[in-house]
């Protein structure tokens, strides 16, 4: 059984709030994060890896990591962590980077191969691709071989190909190595792809925590796709909303009152059911 049960105060671009979060995941689950932003999910991620205080309760595995009576520090945590920005070193290549980690080369090179890199194994990391970039970031982060995987945003800055291949080689990794994985994203469609299990926060506070398909398939709707706002155009009596989804381009109709809400270029998912379609900021 994997515990979490911590507070800690923040301070940020809405002012002070409180992250109180408490919930638990069996080993083997993959829990997807998500929320507003300034909600508290990378905090939480950088809390449970043992490199941001706070206060209560860390249980992994029946290994204390946080209690009243002591912290564990980070190096002891057995934590791998995929960052947004791939965080490679510039200076070692591709092996070296996982080298650095643990001098097992069996496993670097199995590591490799399984994400379909190994012949870049000597390439430094100016002379890879954003992919190739994020797959030597999670074989680094698995070199560990870690009780818990910690994913924060892993594809915000990939394209949609690339991301199903990453799907891919996590769902791989996660299976091969028994990871319990927490990862924070705001993609309805990933966090539907990957996880069994789902939590939402919003200003710090859980507000849905749950199997992943129960909550999102009995919320109200039947589709969720999620898009990015192109364009808002007026009409006589209603603006026509530009969305781009993956490769398509889809025109959404909304009252002057949502239309005053939405702005060119933010993301946003798009709720399909029986009766209509409309758009929800993310």
């Amino acid at each position: 059984m994997f515990k979490i049960d911590i507070k800690k105060e923040l301070f940020g671009h809405n002012g002070g709030m409180i992250l109180e979060c408490k919930f638990e995941i069996k080993k083997r689950d993959f829990l997807a994060v998500s929320g507003p932003s300034g909600s508290g999910k990378t905090t939480l991620l950088r809390i449970i890896a043992g490199v941001e205080k706070a206060t209560g309760e860390i249980i992994i595995d029946n290994e204390i990591w946080l209690s009243n009576a002591k912290t564990l520090p980070p190096q002891k945590r057995e934590v791998g962590f995929l960052f947004q920005d791939f965080a490679l070193f510039p200076n070692m290549s591709v092996e070296e980077n996982l080298l650095y980690v643990k001098k097992d080369k069996s496993l670097a090179e199995h590591l490799l191969k399984t994400a379909d890199i190994y012949e870049l194994k000597d390439r430094y990391p100016h002379m890879l691709s954003g992919g190739q970039k994020q797959r030597v970031a999670l074989c680094r982060a698995l070199m560990r071989k870690p009780k818990l995987l910690l994913l924060d945003e892993p594809f915000s800055a990939l394209d949609l190909k690339m991301k199903e291949k990453l799907h891919f080689y996590i769902q791989e990794f996660h299976k091969e190595f028994n990871l319990t994985t927490i990862m924070v994203s705001h993609s309805l469609s990933e966090i539907y792809t990957l996880s069994n299990k789902f939590l939402e926060l919003d200003y710090g506070r859980v507000v849905r925590f749950g199997n992943t398909k129960d909550i999102l398939l009995n919320s109200g709707f039947d589709t969720i796709l999620e898009g990015k706002i192109l364009d808002i155009l007026k009409t006589d009596t209603v603006y026509k909303v530009i969305v781009s989804v993956g490769n398509r381009i889809l025109k959404v109709v909304v009252t002057a009152l949502e239309a005053e809400s939405l702005k060119i270029g933010e993301r946003v998912g798009i709720v399909v059911n029986e009766f209509n379609i409309t758009l929800q900021s993310i």
